[in-house]
């Protein structure tokens, strides 16, 4: 198995992963070219990284990190993971930590002081496994919808 940058041919098994559990079932739809435009943003930009797990050429896992400069803690750098997907066949067999490792390494060697997430409240498994990779819930998440 190995990471690698998303191309656009993985953006529908991307999708596919995203949309295989309750939240995602309910608010993505699979096969609509929006997503094709979104990824076409997101390769664009620099400070994107949306990457796969590949096995024998399947994906089977993803996760989206990003980099974001700031003013704050002396101009850190801050790494934010987002999107983190196993293919429902692949879990429980450590792809999902193994991606996890892959993208707080990746934070240290473009010299990011520090790594965030956020995971929905109803994800209790989630929680739990973050936390088990020394992730701590120090802040409240707030969204405003548009």
């Amino acid at each position: 198995m190995t990471i690698r940058r998303a191309t656009a041919a993985d953006v529908d098994p991307i999708v596919a992963m995203l949309a295989d559990d309750p939240l995602g079932a309910q608010r993505e739809t699979p096969g609509d070219p929006a997503y094709l435009k979104a990824f076409e943003v997101i390769d664009a930009d620099p400070h994107q990284f949306l990457a796969v797990a590949d096995a024998r050429g399947e994906v089977v896992g993803t996760l989206q990190l990003t980099f974001t400069s700031g003013l704050s803690r002396l101009g850190m750098t801050r790494a934010t993971v987002e999107a983190v997907r196993v293919r429902s066949d692949q879990r429980g067999n450590g792809l999902g930590e193994q991606l996890v490792r892959w993208a707080i390494d990746e934070a240290r060697t473009r010299g990011c002081g520090l790594v965030q997430l956020t995971t929905d409240a109803s994800r209790v498994d989630a929680h739990r496994f973050y936390e088990r990779l020394g992730f701590t819930a120090s802040h409240v998440g707030m969204k405003l919808s548009l």
